[in-house]
Formats: structure tokens, C-alpha cells, sequence
């Protein structure tokens, strides 16, 4: 549009979320090869677990939930009941209820179809940087947060969606010799690291780890389930127990 066909005020709003739309790219550039590499893993996953193309495409497109995925897919494999998948998922994906009460009230002067669009988009990833970039004092100053918000998720579903499309459609030809699931699980250790910036992170990471390994002979693989909730139990006590009364301290 040409900057003389739109009032000043609105070209300057234009102008701060272009500006913020790449200051969310830049923060989040490094990590897309990470993330196009795990979602190759979940799309060579989904057809080795006996979706059909239709299916596993269907799948990471409408569910875009890459941990849910992987957790549900063992389950659907092994012809676990339709419940137990359902709930499996819906307990992994929790965490979204988190960073929307914390994301939320930032687009809450916005209409309600775009705030569900938006709502697809979110990742991990943006719990991440979001809350650091405008903390809870930014509430009431909308300026800027839409840009940063899709410069980050945008690019975030495209590397996810290539990565997952490839592994669909690659699953056949890919030897188990090159190591992919190997080399997805580092590029999401890489991306989990720069993202447990805080004590509670910290603590939710390390518990649901060893959780994780001390669970791993669980059937249908639910001890991933049980490491999620424990993971997010220990980081939201550590955050109720050390972290906000350091941030009540602070002036």
C-alpha cells in the first residue's frame, strides 16, 4: 500500500510492526534448522507408525503439535484405545493453556477470529520470547507485539511444516544408518537450551528428564506423559516458591 494512501498515524503502526516483525525473526533464526530437523523426525514418524500420506499430512498440519504427535503416535501404532490417545495429547499440549494466560492478554483489543488465528501458530519457541521482550508492565501498550509475535510463529510454522512434509514424504528412502531421529533429538536439545532462561525452567527440564528415563519402560511410552506433567509441576513450584518473590523484590 503507498504510504500516501493511509493516514500518518496508521503508516507509523504499520511501520513499528514491520520493524518488530523482523526483530522477531532475528531472534528466532537460529533455531529453524532445529526445528525443520525435529519435525522431519515426526513426519518420517508418522508414516513408520502406519498413517497413510493423507493422514500423516492431515495430521501435522491440522494438530501442529510436534510433542503431542510423537507421544500419540506410539499409541495409535500399538492400537491403544482412542481414548487414552486422546487424553495423552490433550495432557502433553497443557502447557499451551500456560502461555495463553500469559500471551493472551496482549491481544486481547483484538477481534476474536484473529486471536484464534494466532492462537494456531503458538510454539514453545515463543514462550520463550515473548514475555522477555514485552513483560506483564507492556499490557495496555499493543504497539509492536503483533509484529514480533508472527516474525517469530510464522517462520517458526514454516520450518516445522517443510521439515514434517519432507520426513512424510522421504520416510521410505531415509536408512535408519543416517541417524535422523538421533540428529533431531540434539537439534532440539540445542533449541531447548538457549530456551531455559530461569530457575524454573531449569528445574521443570532436569526433573522431566530424569523422569523421563526412570519411566521409559512404561507401556504405550507413557512415561513421556508422566515426565510432561512432572516436568510442568516442578517448574511451576519453582516459579510460585523462588521466582516471583524475586521479581516482588525487585524495584
Amino acid at each position: 500500500m503507498n504510504p500516501a494512501e493511509v493516514s500518518p498515524d496508521r503508516y507509523a503502526s504499520q511501520l513499528v510492526e514491520k520493524r518488530a516483525f523482523s526483530e522477531g525473526f532475528k531472534f528466532t533464526a537460529a533455531t529453524m534448522p532445529g526445528i525443520a530437523a525435529w519435525g522431519m523426525v515426526a513426519g518420517m514418524a508418522m508414516v513408520k507408525s502406519g498413517l497413510t500420506l493423507w493422514q500423516a499430512l492431515g495430521m501435522t498440519m491440522l494438530v501442529f503439535a510436534g510433542s503431542a504427535q510423537l507421544a500419540a503416535l506410539p499409541l495409535i501404532a500399538a492400537g491403544a484405545p482412542e481414548w487414552v490417545v486422546f487424553v495423552t495429547a490433550l495432557v502433553v499440549n497443557l502447557r499451551f493453556v500456560i502461555f495463553s494466560a500469559v500471551i493472551g492478554p496482549h491481544f486481547a483489543h483484538l477481534p476474536w477470529f484473529k486471536r484464534l488465528w494466532y492462537g494456531y501458530f503458538t510454539a514453545d519457541i515463543m514462550m520463550g520470547f515473548f514475555p522477555y521482550r514485552f513483560p506483564a508492565e507492556t499490557l495496555h501498550h499493543p504497539a509492536g507485539k503483533v509484529g514480533f509475535y508472527t516474525g517469530i510463529c510464522y517462520p517458526n510454522w514454516f520450518a516445522w511444516q517443510g521439515g514434517s512434509v519432507i520426513g512424510i514424504l522421504l520416510a521410505g528412502q531415509i536408512p535408519e544408518s543416517w541417524g535422523i531421529g538421533f540428529a533431531g533429538t540434539m537439534a532440539l536439545l540445542a533449541i531447548m537450551i538457549t530456551l531455559t532462561m530461569n530457575l524454573a525452567a531449569l528445574a521443570g527440564v532436569v526433573v522431566a528428564a530424569v523422569v523421563a528415563i526412570a519411566a521409559a519402560n512404561f507401556p504405550y511410552r507413557l512415561g513421556l506423559l508422566v515426565a510432561v506433567l512432572a516436568g510442568m509441576a516442578a517448574a511451576m513450584l519453582v516459579d510460585l516458591l523462588i521466582d516471583q518473590p524475586a521479581k516482588e523484590k525487585a524495584p
